[in-house]
């Protein structure tokens, strides 16, 4: 009696709420997939790391600095002089871009500095614009016409009133 047994449907085999997760998983992902395509589409694609941006900073100035006439040797030395800034610009890429491909982490750690260092910059100065503002609102010995003498309170000298 060999009698054909349909194979056994593989939903059935799975645990209950298995097909639940990868449906929710699934759907998640198209959810994030969607969302980064309408980023992308809205701001343009995300900056790369440290050392990719930098990469592209030197192959950007190199063609623009290989890409300008000499305007210190005029006509005469033209092609000549372009042709030695060419080959310094490609001699300073070789030597950039090996250390860029060796140390990328160092790039991003730099670019993280140099943002705690701007953090830190941007606080000092809304502090000390703070002090400026407070002691200006704040100015209670100005003369009679509201302005302060500017030589007032600035050594120990004395003021002489010349009016």
């Amino acid at each position: 009696m060999s009698e054909e047994r349909p194979a056994p449907d593989p939903v059935e085999e799975q645990p209950p709420g298995a097909t639940d997760a990868d449906a929710w998983a699934a759907a998640c992902a198209e959810d994030l997939a969607a969302e980064q395509a309408r980023r992308r589409a809205e701001h343009g694609p995300q900056p790369g790391s440290a050392a990719e941006e930098l990469k592209k900073l030197v192959d950007t100035v190199a063609d623009r600095l290989a890409g300008l006439p000499s305007p210190l040797l005029g006509g005469l030395a033209g092609p000549a002089a372009q042709q030695m800034v060419r080959q310094v610009v490609q001699q300073a890429k070789a030597a950039v871009e090996p250390v860029i491909d060796r140390n990328p982490d160092v790039f991003d750690h730099l670019a993280a500095a140099g943002g705690e260092l701007l953090a830190a910059y941007r606080s000092a100065v809304q502090a000390q614009e703070r002090r400026w503002t407070s002691r200006a609102a704040g100015a209670a010995d100005d003369g009679p016409d509201g302005r302060r003498d500017p030589g007032e309170g600035s050594g120990p000298g004395e003021r002489i009133d010349l009016d």
